[in-house]
């Protein structure tokens, strides 16, 4: 099979089109014959040696979506999508014509998303699901605010209101423009503005962007409101004031969709498929489609700041 493999860690020119054997199907397990796979910022980061974990040489690729070809017998020949914070690190990921992965992974796609659109949906939204309802117990009418909405880790929010924050305001076509109530622009006005909107805060904060902002989506909080932390852009270590922090009596959350395995992940994947074949969650915005013979450029196109998903079609 053809496949895209990195036998060092390196930017984006370290991947090579290589010819693999075929994944072999053992018992527990099944292939899927891969139609589309999503290109993430953290497959740019596993390429470029930031996971400790991943071992070498090494498929990259979260996301996917395609055909089961080889496994249990009511299987065969469904259309599947999934993404897991194994594939590609420990275990061959999603950029190759073939993926095998635990049969317990199995998960239907919604027959409403193409394999492309499917493709793109697994890590963004399975974070989002993870912190809004696994961690935060997000309410139906309670407000988000989403710092870094263009990111669509927001597409979980279904039935809040949404204040999205960003330096631009989301693509007219994105889920985000349509899901977000309000945007505001992501400068020195953003805390006082969300604070006015809210009347003193919001119930979630929902930080995509962490490090250089985590003081301010702080203090977007109501009393006792939640903060959620996905990222630390631009900055590892920060400062807070903890007596406004405890007086606040904010909740802090941590959320890594990387610690989910695929068969983990299956189990938001199948949460999240009958929203999306009844309308409530849109699917993602695709910026740019390569063939898996361009991934390079796939990778280049994420790292350069895509607006919207990359997607490798094979």
């Amino acid at each position: 099979m053809k496949a895209i493999q990195f036998k060092s860690f390196g930017p984006p020119d370290v991947l090579e089109l290589v010819e693999l054997p075929k994944p072999t199907c053992v018992e527990g397990s099944a292939i899927v014959q891969v139609r589309s796979a999503a290109v993430n910022p953290s497959d740019v980061k596993n390429v470029a040696g930031s996971f400790a974990k991943t071992t070498l040489p090494r498929i990259p690729g979260r996301d996917f979506s395609g055909v089961v070809v080889e496994g249990p017998s009511s299987w065969l020949g469904v259309d599947v999508w999934g993404t897991g914070g194994d594939i590609g690190f420990t275990r061959d990921g999603s950029q190759a014509e073939f993926l095998s992965i635990p049969a317990a992974a199995l998960t239907r796609k919604p027959n409403s998303l193409s394999h492309e659109q499917a493709s793109a949906v697994g890590v963004n939204f399975v974070v989002a699901w993870l912190g809004t309802m696994n961690y935060a117990k997000l309410l139906e009418g309670e407000t988000v605010v989403v710092i870094g909405v263009g990111g669509g880790v927001g597409g979980a929010a279904c039935g809040c209101r949404v204040i999205g924050v960003d330096r631009e305001p989301p693509p007219a076509a994105s889920p985000a423009a349509r899901l977000i109530d309000e945007w505001l622009s992501s400068d020195e006005t953003m805390v006082e503005r969300v604070r006015e909107l809210t009347q003193g805060g919001s119930e979630l904060v929902y930080d995509t962007v962490g490090g250089i902002v985590f003081e301010q989506a702080l203090r977007m909080a109501k009393h006792r409101g939640r903060v959620i932390e996905i990222s630390a852009v631009g900055k590892r270590r920060v400062e807070f004031d903890l007596i406004d922090f405890y007086h606040n009596e904010t909740q802090l959350f941590g959320v890594d969709s990387a610690k989910l395995g695929v068969v983990e992940s299956a189990r938001i994947m199948e949460s999240l498929e009958p929203r999306f074949d009844k309308g409530l969650y849109q699917p993602p915005l695709i910026a740019e489609r390569f063939p898996l013979e361009a991934a390079k450029q796939a990778y280049r196109a994420v790292d350069s700041g895509a607006q919207g998903r990359v997607v490798v079609n094979i």
